[in-house]
């Protein structure tokens, strides 16, 4: 049995950026093998755990997607010791200075994300949020050695290690989207004491921040009958807007707009009613900025479905995260899967209104 919160601060404090995914897919590997009756690897590097179905085959499939990938810094230049620095994913250059980084070069090197004094910026920034390209990392070492350990095109990942909060909540970098892998994690554990008549994909996916190459892939790939993808949303906050962010520990979110098949959202909305799971209905009009992009228009449709994970501060080192929301979201989805019968994709309609 996996303890979660242990597993989430192993999941965070390991690197992963995207693109570079082995050290945390070997950590979901570990965790997700004895959930699982097959383990492989797509060749973008996509973690896919198969637990299979009690029908008879041919089965249908249900995707489940959380990207394991996180945002980070990628080397671009060395100048006398100091290394100048690029985004990798969607970094805000105003949350950077002062943060302690790892710089992943031919050892890891721990380093501060620094900025020159003001006087020696341009004007136009002595007031304003420096951009990343005035940033520098420092490393403390000299020059030479610099030279030795630090090659154009290493990654460099932030280092700030997890903090718990208040009673339940959990602070730190790359809560995006560890928190659902970990959500996923408990949701096959779920489902290690239940039968379910479908195959169950759970897929770890790759380069979400860049590409979303790994959704495109896998679900090519495995061609499953439906997909979900879960992932983080906005949770609410001082000074955030109502309508567009969501109570942090009172339960994921489910998706409702084009991006998302009306009848998968009815479907999860009457399950979390019934079992009395606390939840909250996101509009999302346009594109998710999910998995789900991927997901849905890959091959000839894939109807599917996302649910969130309200996070604050997202795409910051400072992410936090209801616990409680994990373990909902994860039982959520397991409790969906052993729902699901033979005659349930024939049920659906694109027309299919919620209620």
């Amino acid at each position: 049995m996996i303890n979660i919160l242990p597993f989430l601060k192993k999941l965070v404090t390991a690197p992963g950026l995207s693109g570079h995914e082995a050290p945390i897919r070997k950590i979901i590997e570990e965790a997700w093998s004895p959930l699982t009756d097959e383990l492989g690897v797509s060749r973008l590097g996509s973690l896919h755990g198969l637990r299979r179905g009690t029908a008879s085959e041919p089965r249908q499939s249900v995707l489940l997607a959380a990207h394991m990938d996180a945002i980070g810094l990628m080397v671009t230049g060395i100048s006398d010791g100091f290394l100048r620095v690029t985004q990798v994913g969607g970094v805000d250059p105003r949350i950077l200075p002062g943060q302690p980084v790892i710089v992943h070069g031919r050892e890891d090197l721990p380093g501060l994300v620094v900025q020159p004094s003001p006087r020696l910026l341009p004007s136009k920034y002595q007031e304003d949020p420096v951009p990343t390209e005035y940033l520098l990392v420092d490393t403390g070492l000299l020059p030479s050695r610099v030279k030795r350990l630090v090659r154009l095109g290493d990654l460099v990942s932030f280092a700030q290690l997890p903090l718990e909060t208040g009673s339940e909540t959990l602070t730190g970098h790359s809560l995006d989207n560890r928190v659902s892998v970990a959500a996923l994690t408990c949701c096959l554990q779920e489902l290690q004491h239940r039968l379910h008549t479908w195959d169950v994909w759970a897929v770890a996916t790759v380069q979400e921040e860049v590409t979303l190459g790994g959704a495109f892939t896998s679900a090519f790939q495995l061609k499953p009958t439906l997909a979900i993808a879960v992932d983080v949303t906005f949770a609410s906050g001082p000074g955030s807007p109502e309508h567009q962010t969501y109570p942090l520990g009172e339960g994921p979110t489910l998706g409702w707009g084009p991006n998302i098949h009306p009848a998968l959202s009815k479907a999860f909305q009457e399950l979390a009613k019934r079992l009395e799971i606390p939840h909250v209905v996101e509009a999302i009009p346009e594109n998710s900025g999910t998995d789900a992009i991927a997901l849905q228009v890959t091959a000839e449709g894939i109807p599917s479905m996302v649910i969130g994970i309200p996070l604050r501060y997202m795409h910051t080192p400072v992410e936090m995260v209801s616990m409680k929301d994990i373990t909902r979201a994860g039982r959520l989805l397991a409790e969906f899967i052993t729902s699901l019968d033979s005659n349930f994709i024939e049920k659906l309609s694109w027309e299919e209104q919620p209620g």
